[in-house]
């Protein structure tokens, strides 16, 4: 039982409920954190839980690098750390996903690339707001994934920091792009980027349980709660 889904069934059926501090635990969960969590704050409001933070997703590789710090992004979100959720596993993908989301397989690192007419015309369309030719994509500030909470679109017409990391990724996406961790390489033709290549990591907001990350520590034995305890540090289970 792996699937945030599967765990709660399990935990209803013993009468159980996540915990903390006496307290009820928000508990968040997207497709694929991407290797770290995100800190509920950096997503929606500025309250921090305990039990929503910052860590690595894995047994084996303990350290985290400060994916605040953009240099630090960078190299993880263009390299492929292990991870739970860091799987190809068509068996373990088809208990978590939908028929038509196991179509994705590049989830964990991706890329996304635009024209310059089609990056000003899709922000222009899901913001309302026309900046003109877009000129650069530049990160302000990330969360503790490696997620942009903050990004500036400089355009000719106008500039504006744009955020939290639900805003960033409807503004560069039809829907919904993958996620908000990523970094931005640019190709010239004239003066303005011609081409805004986009390489990211991740599936979602990334805070709380990582559904696809559960499912591979299920496969390889762990028990609920000790999935639970892995997602969300310092809760508890409670009758």
């Amino acid at each position: 039982a792996s699937t945030p889904q599967a765990i709660e069934a399990v935990s209803a059926t013993r009468g159980e409920v996540l915990m903390y501090k006496g307290a009820i635990c928000d508990a968040r969960f997207s497709k694929c954190c991407g290797g770290a969590f995100e800190e509920f704050q950096n997503c929606w409001e500025n309250v921090k839980h305990p039990y929503l933070i910052r860590q690595r997703d894995s047994k084996t590789e303990k350290q985290l690098p400060d994916l605040t710090i953009e240099t630090e992004a960078d190299k993880w979100i263009r390299t492929s750390p292990v991870a739970f959720c860091n799987t190809q596993d068509k068996k373990i993908l088809s208990q978590v996903l939908n028929n038509y989301d196991q179509e994705t397989a590049d989830f964990y690192r991706w890329k996304v690339s635009y024209s310059q007419q089609e990056l000003s015309e899709l922000i222009h369309q899901r913001s309302g707001i026309d900046f003109g030719q877009i000129i650069d994509l530049i990160p302000v500030e990330r969360g503790t994934s490696g997620r942009l909470v903050r990004l500036k679109i400089v355009g000719t017409l106008r500039t504006l920091i744009i955020g939290k990391e639900l805003e960033i990724r409807r503004t560069l996406s039809t829907s919904h792009l993958y996620s908000s961790a990523f970094v931005v390489d640019k190709e010239y033709g004239d003066e303005l980027p011609s081409r805004f290549i986009l390489t990211g990591a991740g599936w979602g907001h990334g805070v709380g349980l990582c559904q696809i990350g559960a499912a591979v520590m299920g496969e390889q034995g762990y028990k609920y709660e000790e999935i639970l305890s892995h997602y969300y540090p310092g809760s508890t289970l409670e009758k």
